[in-house]
C-alpha cells in the first residue's frame, strides 16, 4: 500500500498488482494504516482511494496467500471511510468484483473510467455480498439491488453510475481531467464545513421531520458562528481564497 500527500490530498494507493488487488490482511491492514494516518495529519483535506495494475480491486483473496495478522476488519475499514470527516473519494480505472465494490461504494465520491465493469460476484461462489450489503443497499433500490446481488452479473461503469453506487463513469481519456477538478472542488470547502456536511448526508435521512429541523437550525447557528464561517465570508468579499484552500 503506497500513502503520500499533495496539495492536501492523501493519495492511498492499492499496489498489489500481482493479486489483482485481492483484499487480503495485508492490504486491508494498508488501507486502515493510511486512512488513520491521513484522518490524524491535519494538512490533509481529502483521501483520494486509487490503484496499480489494471484491476482496481478483485474482491476477497481467495488464495490465502500474503496473509499477516490483521490490525483491522474490512468492517472497519469501511466504516472509517464512510465516518471520516474528509472526503473521501475512490478513483477506478479497472474492475471491481465484490469487495472492490465495497470500496467504491464507502467512498463519498467515486468516478469509474467508462471501460470499469462491477460485479457482486458473490453468489456464483457459494457465498454472499454480505458485508458490503451495508455500504451498498443505501445506495440502491430494491430491484436493482435483488438484480445485480441474485445474478452475479458483471455490468458497466455507466450502468453503476446509473444506479447510484458510483458517481460518474468518464472517458479514460478525461479520467485524470476530471478527478483534479473534482480535487480542487473539495479543498476549497472548509474542514468543518466538509465535515458537517458528511454528518447531514449520514444523518438526516434517518430523522424524523421535526427533529430534522430542529437539530439543522442548531447545526447551521453553531456554523455560522464560527471562525470558519466569519473568514470564508471575508474571503467572499475580498475576493481571494479562503485560508483552508492549500497552496500551490
Amino acid at each position: 500500500m503506497k500513502y503520500e500527500v499533495t496539495k492536501g490530498v492523501a493519495v492511498l494507493t492499492l499496489d498489489e498488482v500481482d493479486n489483482r488487488n485481492a483484499l487480503n490482511a495485508r492490504l486491508i491492514n494498508g488501507i486502515g494504516d493510511g486512512l488513520t494516518r491521513a484522518l490524524a495529519d491535519q494538512l490533509v483535506r481529502v483521501v483520494l482511494l486509487t490503484h496499480e495494475g489494471p484491476v482496481f480491486c478483485a474482491g476477497a483473496d481467495l488464495k490465502g496467500g500474503g496473509q499477516e495478522p490483521a490490525r483491522f476488519g474490512f468492517p472497519d475499514v469501511l466504516a472509517l471511510m464512510q465516518d471520516s470527516p474528509k472526503p473521501v473519494v475512490a478513483v477506478l480505472r479497472g474492475p471491481a468484483m465484490g469487495g472492490g465494490v465495497g470500496l467504491a461504494a464507502a467512498a463519498d465520491l467515486s468516478l469509474a473510467s467508462t471501460d470499469v465493469t462491477f460485479g457482486f460476484t458473490e453468489v456464483r461462489i457459494g457465498v454472499a455480498p454480505a458485508m458490503i450489503s451495508v455500504v451498498c443497499l443505501p445506495k440502491l433500490s430494491k430491484a436493482d439491488a435483488a438484480e445485480l446481488f441474485l445474478t452475479g452479473r458483471k455490468i458497466s461503469a455507466a450502468r453503476a453510475a446509473e444506479v447510484g453506487l458510483i458517481n460518474r463513469a468518464v472517458a479514460p481519456a478525461a479520467l485524470d481531467e476530471a478527478v483534479t477538478e473534482l480535487l480542487h472542488e473539495l479543498v476549497a470547502g472548509s474542514p468543518g464545513g466538509l465535515a458537517a456536511a458528511k454528518d447531514l448526508l449520514r444523518d438526516v435521512p434517518a430523522m424524523p421531520r421535526d427533529q430534522a429541523f430542529a437539530h439543522t437550525q442548531a447545526l447551521s447557528a453553531q456554523l455560522f458562528q464560527s471562525p470558519e464561517a466569519a473568514e470564508g465570508i471575508a474571503a467572499f468579499r475580498e475576493k481571494r481564497p479562503a485560508s483552508w484552500v492549500p497552496k500551490d
